[in-house]
């Protein structure tokens, strides 16, 4: 028994089970108090702030900034309302803040049907495509497409026989 060994040589009494709440009550008090924050950090106020919306139309707008230097902003509007089958949520913004190093970081966005696309100097590019990857892109979009059927076949081409006749007697 666990009281045993940290509380009395003796087998486990009430006593001792006593001594195991208070002992395993502490552990818990230290594991808790090393997971509170070390220190506490001063709010960073907001100097500046603006909100419209949402409005019935499916538009917004909002932006602030923060004595610190972290702005943002983002409109929102419905594209193509009215239009059941074309109608997608737009939300068109950026963001700015200076990184740890101190180098100032901007970023716009969109998300709208196509998905979200972010651009700035911080989001990495892909290198450049090979100049013979980019020959071979541009001689494909020379040859004809060949059209195919719902089977995968393609139209307009001969159709081979079957490899089996049915037998005729």
């Amino acid at each position: 028994c666990l009281c045993t060994l940290l509380c009395s040589p003796s087998p486990c009494s009430p006593t001792d089970m006593i001594c195991f709440l208070q002992v395993a009550s502490l552990l818990a008090v230290v594991a808790v108090s090393q997971a509170r924050p070390q220190q506490y950090a001063t709010p960073i106020p907001i100097v500046a702030q603006y909100q419209d919306g949402p409005n019935p139309d499916g538009t917004y707008q909002y932006s602030y900034q923060t004595a610190n230097g972290i702005a943002a902003q983002e409109r929102g509007y419905l594209k193509n309302a009215g239009q059941p089958d074309l109608e997608a949520q737009v939300a068109e913004g950026s963001y700015q803040f200076t990184s740890d190093d101190g180098v100032p970081v901007s970023i716009t966005y969109i998300a709208d049907e196509g998905g979200f696309r972010a651009e700035g100097s911080a989001i990495p590019t892909p290198p450049p495509i090979p100049v013979e990857i980019a020959r071979a892109l541009e001689y494909l979009k020379t040859i004809p497409q060949q059209e195919y059927d719902n089977n995968g076949n393609p139209i307009g081409a001969p159709v081979a026989p079957s490899a089996y006749q049915p037998y005729r007697g």
